[in-house]
Parts: structure tokens; C-alpha cells; sequence
């Protein structure tokens, strides 16, 4: 399986970097992993939605230029269905059962991800009604990869 993240903005924090290279090394186990990294818009703090929309629509231009035609492309999003990490497990496996060999993650930038992006997504997935900063949520999503992985393999791993 090709697992591909396409993300907005570049992780600065050396402790994020280190927990991805940390899953980045246990997943080569299970599935080929590439992290793409798209530009961010400068945004200011109190656009108005009208800017808030625009700065998305750029982020997700640079985004679907990356989308391939046949991948599975599952969308982070706030208001996404909800899987439990068995569930997520399950996910990953069917998708592979069925054929599928790539499935692109997209996150956002920090005003998330413009209507185009979310339209052609094949699943939108909500981690939490929470928000998370969006260079955490790539280590949040490496994390639960692994951890269906080893899900699916049954394998042991923390509850």
C-alpha cells in the first residue's frame, strides 16, 4: 500500500520532526510512506470570511495538483465521520482488499481545507469536534496509521 500525506505549511518544532522520522521509520514496516508539503498563504488574524475563503482556495489549488486520479483521497476535517482506531483499521484494510493501492491523506493549513478539496475527497475523516494545530495533526494521523497497522496484522500495541 502507498500511503502519501499531503499537507499545507512546513513543521518547524524539532520534537514534532522527531516524532514524525519516529513513525515515518516503524510504518516502513507496513506501507510505502511519502509526506508532501504544499506552501501556506500568509494570513492575518482577523480576516474576513470572504479572505478566510480565498486563502483556502489557494492552499487547495496547490493541493489538487497533487491529488492523483485514482487515489483514495481521505480529507482531515472537524465535521468528517468519526471511526474508532479498529474502525480506522478497517478502513485501511478494505480499502486494500478492494484494490486499492494508494490512499492520499490531505490536511490543511491553519483555516483548513477549501470546498474543492473536500468535494473531491473520497471520505472526509474528523479525528476529534476539536481543533488541533495542523502540523500536530500529521503526527496524530501517522500515530493511528501505525496503529491500524498493527491492528490489522494483529499485533500488540497500547490501548
Amino acid at each position: 500500500m502507498n500511503i502519501e500525506i499531503l499537507c499545507v505549511g512546513k513543521i518547524k518544532e524539532p520534537f514534532l520532526k522527531d516524532a514524525i522520522a519516529e513513525y515515518e521509520k516503524r510504518l516502513s514496516k507496513y506501507c510505502r510512506l511519502k509526506i508532501v508539503e504544499t506552501a501556506d498563504e500568509k494570513a492575518a488574524e482577523n480576516l474576513s470570511a470572504a479572505e478566510c475563503e480565498i486563502v483556502k482556495a489557494k492552499e487547495g489549488e496547490r493541493l489538487l495538483k497533487l491529488i492523483r486520479d485514482k487515489a483514495y483521497v481521505i480529507a482531515l476535517r472537524i465535521d468528517g465521520t468519526m471511526l474508532d482506531s479498529v474502525a480506522f483499521a478497517e478502513k485501511i484494510g478494505s480499502l486494500a482488499v478492494s484494490g486499492v493501492s494508494d490512499i492520499q491523506f490531505v490536511i490543511g493549513g491553519s483555516l483548513g481545507l477549501s470546498g474543492s478539496v473536500l468535494e473531491r475527497a473520497d471520505l472526509g475523516l474528523s479525528f476529534s469536534k476539536m481543533t488541533f494545530p495542523h502540523q500536530l495533526m500529521r503526527v496524530i494521523l501517522l500515530e493511528q496509521i501505525y496503529r491500524g497497522y498493527r491492528i490489522i496484522n494483529h499485533e500488540p500495541y497500547h490501548k
